[in-house]
Formats: C-alpha cells, sequence, structure tokens
C-alpha cells in the first residue's frame, strides 16, 4: 500500500456517471493481457477501491467479460468505468478522476505481452503472465471473444 489517500470525486466523459472514492492505495496498477488490450485499445490502468469505499451514480452498463469478473462503461457515452472480478474491490479507470493525475504506477503485470509502443517507465514491481497466472484467475486465450 503505497499510502492512504483521502477522496476523490470523477465523472465519465459527458458527466452522466459520477464516482465518489472515499479512500484508495495512493497508486495506479497496469495490465497488459490480451482482452485488456482488446478493452483499451492498448494498456489498463486502474485505481483499486474498495467495494465500501466507492459511491457510483448514473447510467452504468456492465459487462460479463468473464466467468470471474465484469466490466462497466456509461450507459450514455460509453466511457470504461470498472473492471471488477466477483466479490472483490473496484478497478476503477484513473483518467475518470482529475486528481489521479499525481498517482504513481505501483504495479504492472503481463509485462511480457505489452504492444511494443506502450512501454510503462518506472521503478515498480513488473510480473509476466506466467508469473501472474501461477496465483491468480485468468481468462485462457482460447476463450477469448
Amino acid at each position: 500500500m503505497v499510502g492512504a489517500e483521502t477522496s476523490m470525486t470523477g465523472a465519465c466523459l459527458c458527466g452522466a456517471v459520477t464516482l465518489s472514492v472515499a479512500h484508495h492505495e495512493g497508486g495506479v496498477h497496469a495490465c497488459h493481457c490480451r482482452m485488456c488490450q482488446r478493452w483499451t485499445g492498448g494498456v489498463y490502468v486502474m485505481v483499486p477501491v474498495a467495494p465500501e469505499d466507492v459511491k457510483i451514480e448514473g447510467p452504468v452498463r456492465r459487462y460479463r467479460s468473464s466467468s470471474f469478473a465484469e466490466r462497466a462503461f456509461c450507459g450514455t457515452c460509453g466511457s470504461h468505468l470498472w473492471l471488477r472480478d466477483d466479490g472483490a474491490e473496484y478497478e476503477l479507470m484513473p483518467g475518470l478522476f482529475d486528481a489521479a493525475a499525481s498517482l504513481p504506477l505501483t504495479s504492472e503485470i503481463y509485462v511480457d505481452r505489452a504492444l511494443k509502443a506502450l512501454s510503462l517507465a518506472g521503478d515498480h514491481p513488473r510480473r509476466t503472465r506466467a508469473e501472474y497466472e501461477a496465483e491468480n484467475a485468468f481468462v485462457p486465450k482460447e476463450n477469448l471473444p
């Protein structure tokens, strides 16, 4: 945990969905898996937030992207909002929050799958596909849409 940050508020591109975060860990995480690349167009970055620390209002649409997770977007403008494994924390898109601009990158997974143009700088923990999948649920390549 980088540090207990206070609150931040944000919104999607059109402002129809608003988000309020009471507490977050103070860092941004990145994923380069193939599913996240398809969803974001490159690299998925997120701010983890416990369910009890986030309030969301507006026309949220959800897409069940695997047997264990959903991805959400604004039903009006289509802005990506979060990825959430069943019963786990929200992984909120940092671009929704002005205050997230100063958050450091604190971890990166699937680094061996990163698009060449999207190499992320910094001194943070990096894990390959094999390292990450040895300990976490994942979606096999043959099951990708």
